[in-house]
């Protein structure tokens, strides 16, 4: 009920741009996500080391890292469509690139031109959403507009997994490219949110992006991102090889289903509130959820406490990714947006980079539960991270992570 009010709420034009806009985000991540749980296992199947498929998994951030500030000046100076369909356009071809180059140095440059498609679409797609998002309403929305990804992915893992196992890597690479293409033509659809540059008596900003990221409280939000990174990076890269040869039989698919659940359930719950909470609550709380989410995949030993896992993954992806997206929004003003996102979203990518090498390094030494053991440990320091640095001063910090103090970095001119 509380959606369709909010949807009544809008302008039709402004509504009907953010139902193309989700369609769109949906096939996307249904494309992305249909490699997910399949990818780990084909590289395997070449013939390569367990280091060198944490090297493959990561080149995916390479793509994202080389890109993230150019798209985002491109999104604040051309257009967010644009962005949108470069991101659409890698999403599309991508795919085709790891059936036609099956050595290691070939999908090592597959996946990371294939991680571009990333960096592209949720710079132009969070950008736009919040362009279109009325501020009284915005963390509500924004909410609603990130369930594409978790709808998308309750679909693309388990079907990427039935393809692969039931027909092979080509179909399974062509429905990834399929699904790219369908996302490509739907975007021709979307239209710019038609934002103007901000004049000076409503104080358009001057300052450059490290300025941004340190008088505005950015930093802490890339920090966070960067920890979260490393350990998206661990769970892409060796959660299918954990499940296949210590779960035999449970399907991997499965897991990440699991996880796009609990995060549509969360993000469904969350944004409306934050409108009213503040978002620091809620932030905390979805570091607290990788943190146990991480205990109970370090203990796996039964499909039941792989779900469980799953599920605080899973909620915890589904508050913290929309939360930061407004909190930042909060904090800047819309002719930056693209560069700041790019900025938060850069630590993400750049976790995540790292993760596969580093912890791929020490897999055969550690095993892959000490993996997610040390997972454990960067969920914490994001925790720590966030609660003593998210506002102007320790105290102010503390409070406002647990939702006893106002953002005192918020803009009074970020409508």
């Amino acid at each position: 009920m509380a959606l369709l009010t909010t949807l009544k709420s809008l302008n039709p034009a402004v509504k009907q741009n953010l139902v193309n806009l989700f369609i769109v985000a949906f096939l996307f991540w249904t494309s992305i996500t249909s490699l997910l749980a399949t990818l780990p296992l084909y590289v395997q199947a070449i013939g390569t080391t367990t280091e060198q498929i944490g090297i493959v998994m990561g080149s995916f951030a390479i793509g994202l890292l080389l890109s993230r500030t150019y798209l985002g000046r491109l999104a604040d100076h051309r257009s967010r469509k644009l962005v949108l369909i470069i991101g659409a356009i890698v999403a599309a071809t991508a795919p085709l690139g790891y059936l036609f180059f099956p050595s290691l140095p070939g999908l090592i440059l597959t996946r990371a031109y294939h991680g571009i498609s990333i960096a592209a679409f949720t710079t132009g797609y969070s950008s736009l959403t919040v362009d279109l998002s009325p501020a009284k309403n915005r963390g509500e929305i924004v909410g609603y507009m990130t369930l594409a990804m978790p709808i998308g992915m309750s679909i693309g893992p388990a079907l990427g997994g039935f393809v692969q196992a039931e027909m092979g890597n080509t179909p399974l690479f062509l429905l990834a490219t399929l699904t790219g293409v369908l996302s490509l033509l739907l975007t021709l659809r979307v239209k710019n949110a038609g934002v103007k540059n901000i004049s000076p008596e409503k104080g358009e900003s001057r300052q450059n992006l490290l300025q941004l990221f340190t008088s505005r409280g950015i930093g802490v939000f890339t920090l966070v991102l960067t920890l979260i990174g490393l350990i998206f990076g661990n769970l892409v890269a060796f959660v299918p090889l954990f499940i296949s040869e210590e779960l035999t039989g449970f399907n991997v698919g499965l897991f990440y289903t699991v996880i796009a659940i609990a995060s549509f359930s969360a993000r469904i719950f969350v944004g409306r509130r934050s409108d009213v909470y503040g978002r620091g609550l809620f932030i905390s709380i979805s570091l607290v959820f990788y943190i146990l989410s991480m205990v109970f995949l370090s203990m796996a030993s039964s499909p039941s406490i792989l779900i469980l896992a799953a599920i605080f993954e899973g909620a915890g992806a589904g508050v913290l990714i929309p939360m930061i997206i407004t909190l930042t929004s909060d904090r800047c003003y819309p002719a930056e947006r693209g560069r700041v996102f790019a900025l938060c979203l850069g630590g993400f990518d750049l976790g995540t980079a790292i993760a596969g090498p580093l912890f791929g390094a020490f897999a055969e030494e550690l095993g892959y539960r000490g993996l997610f053991t040390a997972s454990i440990f960067l969920a914490c320091l994001a925790l720590l991270s966030f609660v003593t640095l998210s506002n102007k001063n320790f105290g102010s910090s503390f409070r406002f992570a647990f939702g006893q103090e106002k953002d005192l970095y918020a803009l009074s001119v970020n409508e």
